[in-house]
Order: structure tokens, then C-alpha cells, then sequence
């Protein structure tokens, strides 16, 4: 792979990943506009290990003690407020795990498009900034209940239509259900730990089945490059969301949707 489409490629994925201004609608962009050679499926399988180690590497005191809840939960039937907490991650992945295993394929074929990402990109964009500014945002993560994870997993679902936002239409739910900012990001950036290892693992088999080969420099690049950027911009994103809010995330969706539309168009 060229080294600049190797870089670019991975720091679009690492940056875009976990903030709220969806990656698919990044990674449509090279291809589109500079006519880019699709990655390969050994690429995309790298930068997804890249972002899972970040995240686990931000997030890895809450990690810890929720697995080590969880199975002291299954094991020894001792409750806490972590295994609950994984519990509740768990009920949150299931419907888009479904739903994608039901589904991929079909919105794959008919929802790829310039026209279909652009709006989206605007629709849930305003839809953020809307859960933004009407949220209470009075509720932490400890009054998380069973609805509300359901709730956020039922929204995670439609992330399968890109230009959704994974991060993004999770953390909309969230703010919605009156959690603060932080507590939205938390809970969605600990949410795509299981769907990430999931769809790694899934691209990982098909990797394997369908006998490509992989490059194996690229790889390790792509794992780095993604890792970096994306512990960096997750650390950012956490410090900075209290003091300027989702606005500029939507400003710039707005923005990126007009200007995917004007192309379409």
C-alpha cells in the first residue's frame, strides 16, 4: 500500500472511530474524490486492532474491574455494581449484533452512497446537537438502569446505515436519557469494546477463508498509526466535551454532509 494512503487511511479511522462525526463518512472520502484502491480486508482488520487497543488502554481501570465483576458474577454469583455495569454492556451490543448479522449485506449494497451518507451525516448530526441542548444531563453512570442500556443499544442499531455514527447516535440516546456528557461518552466508547472485537474477529475468519494475503508491514502500521490516534483523540475528546459541548461536532457534520451532497448532487 502507498505510505500516504497507509497514513491517511489509519488516521481516519483512529480519529473518527469514537468521536461523533462518523467514519464512514470519512473513508468514503479518498476513494470518491482521489479514486484511492479499496484497503483490503487485512487493512481494515489492522486499524480495528489499533482502536480496540486504545480504547482498552483508556479505559482500562473501568475494563479491569468490570470483567473481574462480571466473572466473580457468573462464578461465584457475588452482584456488584461492575458485573451489573458489564451485564448492561452486554444487553446494549446484542440488538446491533443482530441486527447486523441480519442485515449488513443488504444496507451494504443499497446505503453506501454519497447522497445516503450526506444526509445522514446532516439528519443525526442535528439530532446531536438537538439531545445536546435539551438533555438535563443530571444522571451519571451509576444510575444507569436496564432500560436505558436497552435503550442506547436499540439506537446503536442504526449505526448500520453509514453516516450514522456509531459514537455519535450512542451518545444522542444517552443525552437524551438525561446522562451527562461524559457518562454518554463512556458508556458508548465501553459499548464498542464487544462490537469491535466482534467485527475484527468476523473480518479476521473471512480473511482466512477467502485466503488473502496479507501485508504484513502494513498491518503493523496501520495497528499503530490507528492506536495512536485513536488513544490521543480519545483522551482529548473526554477532557475537551464538558467545556465546548457537541456543537463543533455538528457544525462540522453539517458542513461535511453539505459538502458530500454538493458532490452527490
Amino acid at each position: 500500500m502507498d505510505w500516504l494512503h497507509l497514513l491517511v487511511l489509519s488516521l481516519i479511522q483512529g480519529i473518527t472511530e469514537f468521536i461523533p462525526v462518523s467514519s464512514s463518512a470519512h473513508l468514503i472520502l479518498p476513494s470518491q474524490l482521489l479514486g484511492w484502491p479499496d484497503q483490503g480486508q487485512a487493512f481494515d482488520v489492522a486499524v480495528h486492532i489499533g482502536t480496540l487497543m486504545a480504547v482498552l488502554l483508556a479505559f482500562r481501570k473501568q475494563v479491569v474491574a468490570i470483567l473481574g465483576g462480571w466473572f466473580s458474577h457468573v462464578l461465584h454469583r457475588r452482584a456488584s455494581p461492575e458485573s451489573r455495569m458489564g451485564w448492561m454492556i452486554i444487553l446494549a451490543t446484542i440488538p446491533a449484533g443482530l441486527a447486523g448479522l441480519i442485515f449488513e449485506s443488504m444496507l451494504e449494497q443499497y446505503t453506501r452512497s454519497m447522497l445516503v451518507i450526506g444526509t445522514t451525516t446532516i439528519v443525526f448530526g442535528l439530532l446531536l446537537w438537538w439531545a445536546d441542548a435539551t438533555g438535563s444531563r443530571d444522571a451519571d453512570m451509576s444510575r444507569m438502569t436496564w432500560r436505558h442500556a436497552l435503550l442506547i443499544g436499540l439506537a446503536q442499531m442504526l449505526a448500520l446505515i453509514p453516516g450514522t455514527s456509531r459514537s455519535g447516535i450512542t451518545m444522542t440516546a444517552a443525552l437524551m436519557l438525561g446522562f451527562d456528557r461524559k457518562s454518554a461518552a463512556s458508556f458508548s466508547f465501553l459499548m464498542s469494546i464487544p462490537l469491535i472485537l466482534a467485527a475484527g474477529s468476523l473480518k479476521t475468519v473471512h480473511l482466512i477463508d477467502q485466503g488473502d494475503a496479507a501485508h504484513w508491514g502494513d498491518m503493523a502500521w496501520g495497528i499503530g498509526l490507528s492506536f495512536v490516534s485513536a488513544y490521543l483523540c480519545i483522551k482529548l475528546f473526554l477532557a475537551a466535551m464538558d467545556r465546548i459541548g457537541m456543537l463543533p461536532f455538528v457544525i462540522y457534520r453539517l458542513l461535511l454532509g453539505a459538502f458530500l451532497l454538493f458532490i452527490a448532487l
